[in-house]
């Protein structure tokens, strides 16, 4: 079975699209084949992997798809990367996320509709929108798993409540579970100050036993691996400490 994982966190900044291509660009590299969707509206992954015209593309694009779930078939949407699949954002999406908060509960369930029976990758990566908003909600109902990058500081924890009783609204409210399968503790830069060390214990105490945590480094290489349109496992990018912890992420997921 194709497995689903949704990476959110409601607060901006914290590397959500960043994680998400270099877990894809991990679980590409070991072997798997990976879906990456777009769910943000403002198309940070489709724009950072070099597919902007896509954002800006005339239909039928993600956009129409989620209006109409039942359709469109997603591989008929899909772009390919060198290193994985895309499932580009679109720009009309903005617009889906105003009609999506005006008409209740159900239109939650467009984007786990959409991928009903959707069984051509191993696994799909939906890197979702910093919100709590619907869009979000289509996420988690989607993939019912989640990778939640996070920062090392105070304004993490608290986005990291609201989240978790966000996901507790939405189990009782769809009879479901929903399980986090990691943390991603991201933008980490050593030595540590004192509110990254406290934070970071925080995140290990909180979840000890249950999920892991794992530190991801700030590095320059990183960064230039996303410049280029790609993961720090592509054919042209730079050797990097972090592609360890990207690994063990990825065979995380790999192995359920």
């Amino acid at each position: 079975m194709t497995r689903r994982i949704g990476i959110t966190n409601q607060k901006g900044g914290v590397a959500k699209t960043t994680d998400t291509i270099n877990v894809a660009g991990a679980l590409a590299a070991q072997g798997e084949s990976v879906l990456a969707i777009d769910m943000d509206p403002q198309g940070y992954l489709t724009h950072r992997l070099g597919y902007e015209d896509a954002y800006a593309s005339d239909p039928p694009s993600l956009y129409d798809a989620l209006e109409s779930p039942n359709e469109y078939d997603v591989a008929d949407l899909v772009v390919h990367h060198e290193e994985f699949d895309l499932l580009p954002a679109n720009i009309d999406m903005f617009r889906l996320e105003q009609d999506l908060i005006a008409s209740g509960m159900r239109p939650r369930m467009r984007l786990p509709l959409l991928l009903e029976g959707v069984d051509e990758w191993d696994v799909i990566l939906i890197d979702a929108p910093p919100s709590l908003g619907p869009l979000n909600d289509n996420v988690v109902l989607a993939t019912e798993e989640l990778l939640v990058p996070v920062e090392a500081d105070d304004s993490s924890q608290l986005a990291l409540n609201h989240l978790l009783r966000q996901l507790d609204t939405l189990e009782d409210n769809y009879s479901t579970t929903i399980d986090i399968a990691g943390v991603i503790v991201s933008n980490v830069s050593y030595p540590l100050d004192n509110e990254q060390e406290a934070a970071i214990e925080w995140y290990d105490e909180r979840f000890e036993g249950h999920v892991p945590v794992w530190v991801v480094r700030t590095r320059a290489a990183i960064k230039r691996a996303m410049k280029e349109g790609g993961s720090v496992f592509a054919d042209n990018a730079e050797e990097v400490d972090m592609t360890d912890v990207f690994a063990e992420i990825a065979t995380e997921v790999a192995d359920g």
